[in-house]
This record gives structure tokens, sequence and C-alpha cells, in this order.
């Protein structure tokens, strides 16, 4: 090791979380931990992943224990893959004089109501949106678009909270809950205000940026409504030139409306006739393991670009593999229990089993109960083939997931190829 320091502040729980701070280290780096519970993070024990623990929702504090660090060894950059915590890294980092992007664009963009109305302005296309602070505020805002409508959080992620709510007393319903909410699930004060939209039905995609280049192009697949949970993404996405071009551009063009342009950006579109049309904008690296798909299926390794443009280094975006590259997770339509330890070996290593197959996962233990997925946390595992042509990867990992399905009987289990 050098002898400096890579912060990283907050973690998702898995998947990029544990790559930043491996890739950290493979350039020499000391990869440190900040966070509020190191118990939320199995991977930081398991890796040896030094942790401080610090309440991460208090500046001063988070300021005393860098300075502590500093004192150390120099800090030589500063990140997270929680989009919670995208905001105080990137002051942080601001703070140190270290890389990182405009900390008030990413505070803004973290505000999906501000995003909102900052890309309408710009003249990106957005669907019809209302921010609402009261349930009768959310009825009238569905009265004026027809239902049905998107009713979510003003802030948030891995679709929580978001619903499509099909009449006025669902779109109640909904809003009544959102607005009760003061904390979201990482236990950070939750703004008592909620967003009600026009339901987009094009297909979905999500375009990766790199600062402001289009680094790849990402099929999605969406599990059964009223919720959004994804199902899996396909990477490249196979699409007619001006059809990949329209979401590029309008993705390219959404980052710059929001003063956006330092490191990775996720940005989600559903493609309508009358064009790309942008759900959201996230300031961060995607989740749902779609870094891992671009590195498969282009060979750019997006992580390693975000660790290497926070430590002030050139990142490498250069295709160098012509692949594709397809995940799917697995979800369940009904309450159900895994099995026992022997059965999720042998469907595991079944699922691996088939040609293309490179990675297959299941995320929880034997006898663990599951149930029906409403957001991200559902998911009960994945599989990832590979191949040189779209079909044939879409198939692999669609097999390899009716496989993992054998986790519990087929009737409380479905594999995401019937989900997509």
């Amino acid at each position: 090791m050098s002898g400096r320091l890579l912060l990283l502040i907050e973690s998702n729980t898995t998947g990029t979380g544990r790559l930043f701070a491996r890739r950290a280290a493979q350039r020499g780096v000391e990869p440190v931990l900040l966070c509020a519970d190191p118990d939320r993070y199995p991977y930081a024990a398991e890796d040896g992943l030094r942790t401080v623990t610090v309440d991460t929702a208090d500046e001063a504090a988070l300021r005393t224990e860098v300075s502590a660090l500093a004192r150390q060894a120099p800090v030589a950059g500063v990140l997270t893959s929680s989009e919670y915590y995208v905001p105080t890294a990137a002051a942080l980092a601001g703070r140190l004089g270290l890389p990182g992007p405009d900390a008030d664009a990413v505070r803004a963009c973290r505000d999906k109501a501000e995003q909102r109305r900052r890309l309408a302005r710009a003249g990106v296309g957005v669907p019809d949106f209302a921010v609402v602070d009261e349930v009768a505020g959310a009825v009238i805002a569905a009265q004026g678009f027809g239902v049905p409508v998107v009713v979510k959080p003003v802030q948030g992620s891995g679709s929580l909270g978001v619903r499509l709510c099909s009449d006025l007393d669902e779109v109640a319903e909904h809003a009544r809950t959102l607005l009760a909410a003061t904390v979201n699930e990482r236990g950070v004060a939750a703004p008592r205000r909620i967003l009600v939209e026009e339901y987009l039905s094009g297909p979905e995609f999500s375009v990766e940026v790199f600062g402001t280049e289009a680094v790849a192009t990402v099929a999605k697949h969406v599990g059964p409504l009223p919720v959004f949970v994804e199902v899996g993404h396909d990477v490249p996405a196979a699409l007619p030139a001006e059809r990949e071009r329209a979401l590029r551009e309008t993705a390219v063009g959404a980052v710059r409306a929001l003063g956006l342009g330092w490191g990775a950006a996720h940005v989600e579109l559903r493609l309508e006739e009358s064009g790309a049309k942008v759900i959201e904008v996230n300031p961060r690296l995607a989740g749902g393991m779609i870094p891992e798909l671009v590195r498969r299926a282009c060979g750019i390794d997006l992580v390693l670009a975000q660790v290497r443009s926070a430590l002030g280094e050139t990142p490498e975006l250069e295709r160098g593999v012509y692949a594709r590259a397809s995940i799917r997770f697995l979800t369940t339509g009904h309450d159900g229990i895994l099995a026992p330890a022997e059965t999720l070996d042998r469907v595991v290593t079944r699922a691996h089993a088939v040609p293309g197959v490179v990675d297959a996962v299941l995320y929880r233990l034997p006898g663990e109960p599951v149930g029906p997925a409403e957001d991200f946390r559902g998911r009960i595992g994945h599989v990832i083939a590979v191949a040189d042509r779209p079909a044939a990867a879409t198939e692999a990992a669609d097999r390899g997931a009716a496989l993992l399905a054998g986790a519990v009987s087929a009737t409380q289990l479905t594999a995401t190829e019937a989900l997509a």
C-alpha cells in the first residue's frame, strides 16, 4: 500500500460497495469504510476491510473522524456506493479539495421533485408530474393526469415506495402511507413531499453515463405491476441505431442539465412513441449488478473508473470486449421457505452448469422465509450469463434462473423469465 487512504462513506450491502474497496486496494490505496453500523456490511469483516464507526448523518462527527484519519495518512479520495450518501461524500471531497461531483448539483439531483423541474426547464423529456404534500393534492393531481398514475417518494432508491395506482382510492391510500413516513429504510429523515406522475408504458432502459459520455445502454425487465421491481437486465440493449442514439443523447442531455458530469450517472428512461423520456437520474453507479454486466459485455470496469476518478487519475473507458451479458433475478410471487442447504447447493450447481452462465447466487439462507417482492430487497438470487449473441445470453440467463427456482417448490417461487 502507498499509505494513502480512500474513504468510503457507507455502502450498499452487496455488489459495488465491496468492489470499490477491492479496486482501491488494487491501486495500492487503503480503503476505509466510515459507517454508522459495520454489521450492516458483512463483506467488510469477510474481506478484512478497515472500518470506522461514526454517525455519518452528523457532519461534525464525520469531519472529526476524517481529520483524525488524515493525521494518520493522506486522504487521496472520497466515494460512496450508496445513493443516500452521495451528497455527503461529494461535500466532504469538496471540503478536502479532492475530486468529486458538484455537491449542490448532487443534492438537487437526489430530490426527484427538483430534478424533474430542472429537466423540464431544460427541455429534457420527462413524464407529466406534480409535487404534493397532502393526500388531497395527490388525488387532485391524479384526476388531472388521469389514472393510472405513479405515486412515489421524492427521495429513494431501488424502487422503494414506487407504485402504480389504478384508481383514486389507491392514490389516496398510497399517498397517505408515503406521507406518514418520517424516516426511510436507512433511518434518514424523509421529506414530507411525494411525486404523482404520468404513467409511461413504453419499454424501460438505462444509459450508464460516465462524465458526459454514454458508455452503455441497458435493456431493463420489470416485474408485475403495481410495483416496479427490476428483475433483469441485458447489456448492451439490442436496439435499432436511431433508438439507441435517442436514449444516449437524452441521457447525456439530462446529466448536463442537472449540472453533473463527474464520474458515473445511472439514467433510467422509457422509450415512448414521442421519444425518450427520463424516469430519473441517479448521480452514482448503477445497482442491480449492471457494472458487472458492462464489464463482462464491454470490457469497461465502471467501478475501477469511479475509483480512479476519485483518486485524481484518468479512467479507462475504451471498449475492449464485444459480448452480450444478461442477468435475471429470482423473485417470488407467494410466501414460501427456502429449501435445506443440500437442495440449495444442488440448484445453484445446476444453474451454474448451463452453458454461458458465469455466476449463480442465492442471497438467502436455508429455511429462510421469502415473500413477494415489493422492491429490490425482495430479490432472492441472480444468474448472469455471457454469450456472443443477445438471444444466447438471455436464453442462458433464463434457463439458469428457472433452475435456481428449484430452491423452493414451483408453486411458491417464480423464475424471473416468467415475470419479465
